[in-house]
């Protein structure tokens, strides 16, 4: 079995969704689990975390605490999965986190490979590539939580680890998985901890992915995740199980709260096309009052409406608010009206909601109160329908905020909306 952290909701359903792709059964746990806490059958278990931006004291606790759980229930191999931006903060949390779980597991040397090919990130020479943009030059560089101002993996780990790093370059990657394997041997002789590891292709990925099939911990974003799948069961072929949606076609609302490049796309191209209502944190300063004011409007709008509720801000605007509220406080404003307007969402009948932004589909999460679910169709790369386990099922899709093609907002919702049939994961 496979255990993996993820360190946001996002995240931890693009990992699920690559681990299932290559046949291997995936249950996704939305925060900690607990003794009541049931599996079904399992190849792989993905705890998603809320984990990101927290100090990383706290991160480390939490990780920690989600992969002691993971060994006590049969992990024998823990995957830390990050983005593949390799988002945090400049002082942390991946690389103490990373070396906490090397502690717990006993890991020698342990790979690092950010790179996601499918969502066109790469890493060449150890510097991270957004499509063609360095890290540093992309639009990730103005990200509101956790701007990333250098392209260079070992150099952002280096200043969250005092452990010693080294590359794998592309040149060995391309010489096979045993060449792989021999360097990272020679490494950990050596006394290296990290081997951050080039990678531009899937089938690079699915090279590291062998090479690194029996290390106890593994660490990158949903690329590798699909890479090692591959290496242990020889398929990247999505199984085919089909079943009836045990939502059905009902009524899907948008709630979008990133403030990335593509999120704001998506925002602008579905408000030119259903009704939406924008979260004015500034206009009003309360996450009760805000969350009430959307309600009101959700609930006068027709019965076939597929609407939009929003937070997502261009930068400049974003600067405004976060100047006048503070970044914390204007945060914690929009997340908490986020959830209280997602439980609303519900009790009003609502039982699909589709999510973008990692903070706002963990809010959204949180609120509900859902611990779990199995993984859907995919909608877009590494965006699935997950539909929880419990007697009022609801349908999500949780939408990290630079995935997705500008329309996915507004075909998500629609498609929603006229569900008929979908194949489902462990069915």
């Amino acid at each position: 079995m496979i255990g993996v952290i993820a360190d946001d909701v996002t995240g931890g359903t693009d990992v699920a969704v690559a681990f299932r792709r290559t046949g291997m059964a995936t249950v996704i746990l939305f925060g900690q689990p607990d003794e009541t806490t049931v599996l079904p059958y399992h190849d792989a278990v993905v705890i998603a975390l809320k984990t990101r931006t927290l100090p990383a004291e706290d991160a480390v606790a939490e990780s920690l605490r989600a992969a002691s759980w993971l060994q006590e229930h049969g992990a024998s191999q823990l995957y830390f999965k990050y983005c593949s931006t390799f988002d945090s903060k400049p002082e942390g949390n991946i690389g103490q986190v990373a070396d906490a779980l090397a502690d717990l597991q006993g890991a020698a040397l342990t790979v690092v490979a950010p790179s996601s090919p499918e969502h066109r990130r790469t890493q060449y020479m150890g510097n991270l590539f957004v499509a063609d943009q360095p890290l540093a030059e992309s639009p990730m560089s103005h990200h509101p939580l956790t701007p990333m101002r250098d392209s260079n993996v070992v150099r952002l780990l280096s200043a969250q680890t005092e452990r010693r790093i080294e590359l794998v370059s592309l040149a060995t990657v391309d010489a096979g998985a045993r060449a792989v394997r021999e360097r990272l041997d020679d490494l950990a002789a050596s006394g290296i901890r990290y081997a951050v590891v080039d990678a531009i292709s899937t089938t690079d990925l699915q090279t590291i992915g062998d090479a690194c099939r029996d290390d106890v911990l593994v660490t990158g974003a949903a690329g590798l995740a699909g890479g090692l799948g591959h290496a242990l069961t020889g398929t990247t072929k999505t199984p085919q199980s089909h079943g009836a949606d045990p939502i059905g076609a009902c009524r899907s609302v948008a709630l979008a709260g990133s403030c990335s490049a593509r999120t704001r796309e998506q925002v602008a191209y579905m408000r030119d096309r259903e009704p939406s209502f924008f979260l004015d944190a500034v206009r009003t300063p309360d996450a009760g009052e805000l969350a009430a004011s959307a309600l009101a409007w959700f609930t006068s709008l027709p019965a076939d409406a597929c609407p939009l509720i929003y937070s997502t801000q261009e930068p400049d605007q974003l600067r405004r608010t976060q100047a006048i509220l503070g970044t914390e406080r204007s945060a914690q404003i929009l997340e908490g009206a986020t959830g209280l307007i997602a439980c609303g969402l519900v009790d009003r009948g609502v039982r699909r909601l589709v999510t973008a932004g990692g903070e706002t589909s963990g809010a959204v999460v949180a609120a509900l109160d859902i611990h779990g679910g199995t993984i859907g169709t995919e909608i877009a790369p590494g965006v699935p329908w997950i539909y929880t386990i419990g007697p009022a099922p609801v349908a999500l899709l949780l939408k990290s905020g630079n995935f997705g093609s500008p329309e996915l907002l507004v075909q998500a919702v629609r498609s929603g909306a006229h569900a008929e049939e979908t194949s489902l994961a462990g069915h």
